[in-house]
C-alpha cells in the first residue's frame, strides 16, 4: 500500500473546506483539516503533514502569523489559499516563506498542479537522499522515495505518515546515529517533547520491518543516544 501525501487544510469556511479536502481525497492524498489557526498549529505538529493550504482570514489568528511560525523550524511547503489577492498581500506572504499563492475562486486542476509543484520542489531542494538516488535498499528492505513506498523481499509494507517519515530520515542517514532529540526536531519540529510517541512509533516500525523486532538488523539502539539505520543488514 502506497503512503499517501498528507495534506493540512487551515481553512474556516466550511463549503470551501470540504470542496477541496473532496478534490484532494479523491485524488489520493490523505486529508486532515483545521478550522483555527490554534487548531492548525497543533495538528500541524501532530501530524507532520506533507504540505499545507493556508487560508489567511482566519477567525483566531491571521495566516500570516501561521506562516510565521511554521517557518520558523519548518520547511514543509505551504500554498497560501485565500480571497485576498491584492499584489502586497501576495508579495507579504511569499516573502514570510509561503511556496506558493492562489486566489479564491480557483480550479481544481490548476490546486492539484500547485500542489503537485510544491511537493516536487520541496523533495528536490532536500535531496531524494544523501546519494541523489529515488530510492535506497539495505539488503531486504526498499524504500523508493518517489513512489513512497516501502517493502521487504518484494513484499510492500504498509507505514503511517510518520512512521514513514521517521524511516525516511533514518535511511537518508544511513550508518550515522541520529539522536532522539534531533529525530523530535526533524519529525514534529523543534517546540515539542515527542520522546515517549518517538519510542511508540520506533516499536511499530521495527514490528513491521524487522523479521525480528526484538533483534533488529536494520534499526539499532545507541542506549541513551538515538538510533541507527544500517549501512548493510546486520545478522542475527
Amino acid at each position: 500500500m502506497d503512503i499517501k501525501p498528507t495534506v493540512l487544510i487551515i481553512e474556516d469556511e466550511d463549503a470551501i473546506c470540504n470542496f477541496i479536502s473532496a478534490i484532494l481525497t479523491s485524488n489520493q492524498y490523505q486529508v486532515v483539516k483545521a478550522k483555527t489557526g490554534k487548531e492548525g498549529l497543533s495538528l500541524f505538529t501532530s501530524h507532520v503533514p506533507d504540505i499545507v493550504l493556508l487560508d489567511l482570514g482566519l477567525p483566531d489568528i491571521d495566516g500570516t502569523e501561521i506562516l510565521r511560525q511554521i517557518r520558523e523550524w519548518s520547511k514543509t511547503p505551504v500554498i497560501v489559499v485565500s480571497a485576498r489577492g491584492h499584489e502586497r498581500e501576495k508579495v507579504s506572504a511569499l516573502d514570510l516563506g509561503a511556496d506558493d499563492y492562489i486566489v479564491k475562486p480557483f480550479g481544481t486542476s490548476e490546486l492539484l498542479a500547485r500542489i503537485r509543484t510544491a511537493m516536487r520542489h520541496s523533495l528536490q531542494s532536500a535531496g531524494t537522499n544523501a546519494s541523489g538516488e529515488e530510492r535506497v535498499t539495505i539488503g531486504e528492505l526498499e524504500i523508493d522515495y518517489d513512489k513512497r513506498t516501502v517493502s521487504r523481499a518484494g513484499e510492500r509494507i504498509h507505514l503511517t505518515p510518520i512512521e514513514y517519515k521517521i524511516l525516511v530520515l533514518l535511511s537518508q542517514n544511513a550508518g550515522k546515529v541520529l539522536t532522539h532529540d534531533f529525530i523530535i526536531r526533524e519529525v514534529w519540529g523543534v517546540y515539542t517533547d515527542e520522546s515517549h510517541t518517538l519510542r511508540v512509533n520506533m516499536a511499530n516500525i521495527r514490528r513491521k520491518i524487522e523479521a525480528n523486532p526484538g533483534a533488529p538488523k536494520y534499526i539499532l539502539t545507541e542506549m541513551g543516544v538515538g538510533y541507527r539505520m544500517v549501512e548493510e543488514p546486520v545478522e542475527k
